[in-house]
């Protein structure tokens, strides 16, 4: 498990840290984690919903696969 140590942490903010942490029956220590980890699952959903999105508009693909593609050039690196 990491271990990290912010500095210039504004007073308000630990303060409602500490305020959340009462209100969850937990140590400030545990909101700021939960809170941190929160923030990060945030972001990833975030962006997997932009690829999504990205994929969607995209539409289905037609043509060889890249697979296919590398194959091919495989075999005719091969044959020189």
């Amino acid at each position: 498990m990491g271990h990290i140590s912010i500095c210039n942490l504004d007073g308000s903010a630990i303060d409602a840290l500490k305020r959340c942490a009462v209100d969850h029956a937990t140590s400030a220590e545990e909101e700021a984690r939960q809170t941190l980890a929160a923030s990060v699952a945030l972001e990833r959903r975030e962006i997997i919903a932009r690829l999504d999105a990205v994929r969607a508009a995209l539409g289905p693909q037609t043509g060889p696969s890249s697979l296919d593609l590398l194959r091919a050039d495989r075999a005719r690196d091969d044959h020189r």
